[in-house]
């Protein structure tokens, strides 16, 4: 009995591109599979010659030795494309519906898995400001799994190495035929690694790494502030089977001042000062990270006025900038008077009473507005 051509089988010209021949292939396949057919013999009968069909257009040598000699190229040891049912069906859909299951084509099993890299790991280290804002060498002790030395990572055996997985052949992955698809799955024999170890390692029980702490010497370059992470790269966790290790990263956290708080390069803080010196002016001395300095305070200062020393802030770590000193002035109430020291005061309250405008301004103007206001609610 002679066979129906190939290309009318699919539906298609003898001109068309391998895009279009697909096409055709899928929408037929979907129509006739015996999974979609329910038992029709003819119909089983239809999807093996457009299975048939396809295997050889799909390919460029069997298609161009098919269209020189028609069905004889290939009646002699045949090509093995026809007839193959629901086993052969999984593969050559694997061609259409690989990039989603993870199918690799016409290979049988998709790409090897690769070794998967260590974890990452974090370390949190806590600093004074002195020591963030100036820098710091340090030493930690880090738990973490480290490469096995007597199989130098490999897991094997000393003298042995792992061979290839003989369920996935080395691809770390096999292919399951649900129904009309063929999805690929990690290899259960291998977990997807692709190779098994027949003699593993006695120290890491075939890991290829083992559990240790090891000691690192860390340095916080200066200007670091809480939330900065420093990256110690391959110093996190090995990976199995000689995989490339994970990184370290040591997170940093300062702790809150007695005298300072920090926002990014700027410092601020809080300077008592006295009555008198806040009246008549003077100079005081502050506190800086480098040490006292002396502040110049004008007559007749406020309490809260704010005071920028600039430069005598935090250098910043990621550029050469150096932030400034914000010193808020606070006045001082004098306590623990002697009989005399307040007679001076009260005194001094009297004289400046008479003309209380010119020594109180803020005082007398507030006090007006209050009386303005209760005048106003009783008209």
């Amino acid at each position: 009995m002679s066979k129906r051509d190939y290309y009318e089988t699919l539906g298609v010209s003898k001109s068309a591109e391998d895009k279009e021949i697909k096409k055709a292939y899928k929408k037929l396949a979907m129509k006739f599979h015996p999974d979609r057919t329910q038992g029709d013999k003819a119909k089983e009968e239809t999807f093996k010659e457009i299975q048939e069909a396809y295997e050889i257009l799909k390919d460029d040598q069997k298609r161009a030795a098919y269209d020189q000699y028609g069905h004889a190229a290939f009646e002699q040891g045949g090509h093995g494309g026809g007839g193959g049912g629901h086993g052969d069906f999984g593969d050559a859909f694997g061609d259409i519906f690989g990039d989603i299951f993870g199918g690799g084509g016409r290979g049988r099993g998709g790409r090897q898995s690769r070794a998967q890299r260590g974890s990452d790991l974090r370390y949190n280290v806590e600093l004074n400001l002195e020591d963030a804002v100036k820098g710091k060498s340090l030493e930690i002790k880090v738990p973490t799994y480290v490469s096995c030395e007597p199989c130098d990572g490999s897991g094997a055996k000393k003298g042995t190495s792992a061979k290839a997985c003989s369920t996935c052949h080395g691809h770390g992955q096999v292919q399951m035929r649900q129904g009309l698809f063929a999805v690929q799955q990690t290899c259960p024999t291998c977990s997807g690694k692709g190779k098994v170890i027949s003699s593993p390692c006695t120290s890491c029980r075939g890991q290829g790494r083992v559990e240790k702490t090891k000691t690192l010497s860390v340095k916080i370059p200066a200007g670091v502030d809480t939330g900065d992470r420093i990256r110690l790269s391959g110093e996190g966790e090995a990976g199995e089977h000689g995989a490339p290790a994970g990184d370290l990263y040591v997170q940093v956290n300062v702790r809150d001042h007695e005298i300072f708080v920090r926002d990014e390069n700027h410092l601020y803080c809080e300077v008592p000062i006295s009555f008198v010196t806040a009246a008549l002016g003077g100079e005081i001395e502050v506190p800086t990270l480098a040490g006292k300095v002396k502040l110049k305070v004008p007559k007749e200062t406020q309490t809260g006025k704010m005071f920028r020393l600039r430069g005598k802030g935090v250098k910043s770590v990621r550029s050469s900038s150096t932030g400034d000193l914000m010193c808020k002035v606070v006045l001082e109430t004098p306590i623990n008077l002697s009989g005399d020291q307040a007679d001076l005061l009260r005194q001094l309250e009297e004289k400046m009473g008479k003309s209380s405008k010119k020594h109180s301004p803020k005082e007398t103007g507030f006090f007006d507005g209050v009386k303005k206001f209760f005048d106003d609610l009783k008209s």
